[in-house]
């Protein structure tokens, strides 16, 4: 791809400078930007995102970009899928204005040696995710952190399928100062109610079916929560429900807060939520819950 290119009605670059110059361009013309990051492999859930930007802001923005940093395993890295053409049919679809496809090298010069500097959200990395994958949050606020201050004064969407990633976000920008207005919206779901995730295109048939054990465990959790369950035998019941599925290796099954997704009292008054996670065969899939149904 060169540096920039232009497809109907799409800008397409791979340029820093020129995608934070575009955008002063257009806030300039007292256009609002809407950007949603994403690392391709784009499906429902991140078209239901460039919707909502697009529905709140005069002008879309989509970055596409799968962050080596964020990698702990290089098979993981390998095995990513990466999907340009199709995401940015996606995109035009969409009615995206611009896209931000950058190499590596531009987001990281001195690649393969990784970036001397990068950011780290204390607070909320040191369980669930952060505990399973070490480094891999370090990675993201790294790379958000490039993205939103090239980026400029935006709102910027993500999905709460990935709810730690987003509270470490939301954090990083408050603690920051980054010009963006985080803005979380609703995860997307398969009919099935399988969480939709670009890592669901490397579960085999077999494996597909079982993924749904984690969204059956957040239900299983969310009815003992109903009840007035205890922290415990919330947790408990999500246990039970992913130990029916064999090809389901359960890493964990939480209530936890909110705000700061520390374990939580099923009686507080906080905002909570159910997280689990689990390998389903070689994929890592999580999947999260708010326990008190919206009224």
């Amino acid at each position: 791809m060169s540096p920039t290119s232009t497809a109907p009605d799409l800008v397409v670059t791979g340029s820093l400078d020129g995608f934070s110059t575009r955008l002063d361009e257009e806030r300039r013309a007292g256009r609002t930007v809407g950007v949603v990051l994403t690392m391709g492999a784009l499906h429902e859930g991140h078209a239901s995102l460039l919707r909502r930007a697009a529905d709140e802001c005069d002008v879309v923005v989509l970055t596409l970009f799968v962050n080596p940093i964020q990698f702990a395993e290089a098979a993981d890295l390998a095995n990513y899928p990466r999907t340009l053409e199709s995401d940015l049919a996606v995109a035009r679809a969409e009615g995206c204005d611009l896209v931000f496809a950058p190499s590596v090298e531009e987001m990281y010069p001195d690649w393969p040696r990784p970036p001397a500097t990068t950011v780290t959200v204390h607070a909320l990395v040191d369980r669930w995710e952060g505990a399973s994958r070490p480094g891999h949050f370090d990675g993201v606020a790294t790379v958000v952190t490039k993205f939103l201050s090239a980026a400029g004064r935006c709102r910027t969407y993500f999905g709460e399928k990935d709810f730690q990633q987003l509270a470490v976000v939301r954090r990083l920008a408050r603690d920051l100062s980054l010009p963006a207005e985080i803005v979380g919206c609703p995860i997307v779901r398969e009919p099935d109610g399988l969480a939709m995730s670009s890592r669901n295109a490397r579960l085999s048939p077999a494996e597909r079916v079982a993924a749904v054990t984690l969204s059956r465990a957040l239900a299983a959790g969310a009815a003992a929560f109903a009840s007035g369950a205890a922290r415990a035998d919330v947790e408990a019941a999500m246990v039970r429900e992913v130990a029916g599925q064999p090809l389901v290796d359960l890493d964990y099954a939480v209530l936890v807060g909110a705000d700061d997704l520390e374990p939580a009292d099923a009686g507080s008054a906080a905002p909570l939520r159910l997280l689990v996670a689990a390998r389903v065969g070689p994929v890592r899939l999580i999947d999260n819950l708010d326990p008190r149904p919206a009224r």
